[in-house]
């Protein structure tokens, strides 16, 4: 008699239709712009997309399984109040946490953490769904002058842009990941309204960002 007890699918067989919309999701978060993470109520982290992983440098799997809060300092004290109330009610529901952290580029900053209950049902304990919003610099007045609008990362890659490197060069010499320059590059264009990288070329030097008159570019400022 034949029997398939204990063995996997068979070769050539179909994959499970739930792995194969897992993993259209999990192509489709790689793709928001908006750094994301998903947790288990105890902080341990499931998933990271690369605009958050590239927020430190890494890559999505270098997270998992670490603690968000490794990554994250919680400003509010009564977020987890807040969260371990909404379980015990089997709420589910969106709460903001303000909360600080240090990015790959060093300088220190504050931010929002908007922080969702998901689960399967309402008795199931919930994981956590954070997605990250727009930050200011810690400790800082707001920037004036002609560099207000890049941090000396910014301004290094804009520079190796300018040089006309490719992305894998700009990560070598910053050392980032490839994933991390990307990124950069597109909150740049985002903040500054811009379609591509020649333009943010041409807006660092209108604005300063890059000296003038020098070949090979670099930063007008320190670095």
């Amino acid at each position: 008699m034949r029997t398939t007890e204990g063995c996997g699918p068979a070769p050539g067989s179909r994959p499970d239709a739930a792995v194969i919309w897992r993993n259209r999701a999990l192509r489709l978060l790689d793709h928001v712009p908006l750094p994301i993470a998903v947790c288990e109520f105890g902080g341990r982290i499931l998933i990271v997309n690369r605009a958050m992983a590239a927020e430190f440098g890494r890559l999505p799997g270098q997270m998992r399984n670490r603690r968000i809060l490794e990554f994250f300092t919680l400003r509010d004290s009564g977020t987890l109040e807040a969260l371990t109330e909404a379980v015990r009610l089997h709420r589910r529901s969106q709460y903001p946490a303000r909360v600080s952290w240090t990015p790959v580029d060093g300088r220190g900053r504050n931010g929002e953490m908007t922080v969702a209950l998901v689960g399967d049902t309402p008795e199931q304990t919930p994981s956590l769904l954070l997605s990250l919003q727009a930050a200011e610099p810690v400790g800082e007045a707001s920037p004036t002058g002609p560099q207000a609008d890049a941090s000396p990362v910014e301004a290094r890659i804009l520079a190796a842009a300018a040089r006309g490197d490719t992305t894998a060069q700009i990560a070598r010499e910053i050392g980032v990941t490839p994933d991390g320059v990307n990124y950069h590059l597109a909150r740049l264009s985002r903040r500054w309204r811009v379609p591509n990288r020649t333009a943010l070329v041409a807006r660092a030097y209108a604005t300063g960002v890059l000296a003038p008159d020098v070949w090979p570019p670099r930063p007008a400022g320190p670095v």
